[in-house]
């Protein structure tokens, strides 16, 4: 099992925005010339330009020209236009060699959180409930395997890594990830499972995928997920759904709490149903 050490490290690795580079080559990734293959309306140069403001970020703030054509998976010379673009539209600037990310490109960000008006509804309702427990209160959606936080209200300091809007986290050992994976098909949760590395970040981590699979499922049943010290050592959470008023899951809240503190049965019998009461009045006042 990793040592403390070594799990801080996995969890800032995963809580970061950045992405591993891509291999460099002439064309974009293999999936956008995939898709550009298979779809003749499919804009290959607007996934080139997304694919190099997507690989920015915590642990690469800034890149120079070879490193963003070869973060992007491209040539040289699609890498300059690009940025050349980007410069000229405002989302990132340029400073010698060196380019960065500009304050524009955070309108992109909010722009879709505003169109989410579950979001606006949930931050009132979850900080009430931050207060009365005096524990976090979050939300969050999830994007392919790993949940995106969209609203946190902070109590105490429980994990290593700090957590803020626009932290990502593992959706197969978190609890508001488990509890909106419950809603996709098998087909799905299996593609989701067989596309990631499943790794032990404490001894309480589930790694048999069909143990997962399971937990998923059973936590979709049962409306409501927990996870225990599954990601951190002390971390306990408990999360509900968000539903939209044709049933479909548009998000997540939890409470998390430390072990020393909190038992599974209260998470149950105390946390749980606050919880409900806010996700169902949440999802009564969404569009």
């Amino acid at each position: 099992m990793p040592d403390a050490s070594t799990r801080r490290h996995q969890l800032r690795h995963l809580t970061s925005d950045a992405r591993r580079p891509a291999r460099a080559g002439p064309t974009a990734s293999p999936d956008a010339a995939s898709a550009a293959a298979k779809d003749k309306e499919f804009m290959l140069t607007l996934a080139k330009g997304l694919a190099v403001l997507g690989s920015f970020g915590r642990h690469r703030p800034a890149m120079t020209l070879a490193q963003a054509a070869q973060a992007g998976g491209l040539s040289r010379a699609t890498a300059r236009r690009v940025l050349h673009t980007l410069v000229g539209l405002g989302y990132v600037e340029q400073n010698g060699r060196q380019f960065v990310l500009s304050p524009r490109i955070m309108r992109l960000g909010f722009a879709y959180i505003s169109s989410q008006s579950w979001i606006d509804r949930a931050v009132p309702l979850i900080k009430v409930l931050s207060e009365r427990f005096h524990e976090s209160c979050s939300a969050a959606i999830l994007e392919g395997t790993e949940i995106i936080y969209v609203a946190r209200i902070p109590a105490r300091r429980i994990m290593s890594t700090a957590l803020a809007v626009g932290s990502r986290l593992p959706a197969f050992h978190s609890s508001m990830g488990r509890i909106q994976l419950g809603f996709l098909d098998d087909t799905e949760i299996w593609r989701r499972l067989k596309s990631v590395r499943i790794e032990p970040l404490t001894p309480a981590t589930i790694t048999d995928l069909q143990a997962l699979h399971e937990r998923i499922r059973d936590d979709r049943r049962q409306g409501f997920s927990i996870v225990d010290e599954e990601l951190e050592r002390g971390l306990r959470s408990i999360a509900v759904p968000i539903v939209d008023r044709e049933g479909q899951c548009v998000g997540a809240i939890n409470l998390s709490t430390h072990s020393t503190r909190t038992t599974r049965n209260a998470l149950r019998e105390t946390f749980l149903p606050e919880l409900k009461s806010v996700a169902e009045q949440v999802s009564a006042l969404s569009v």
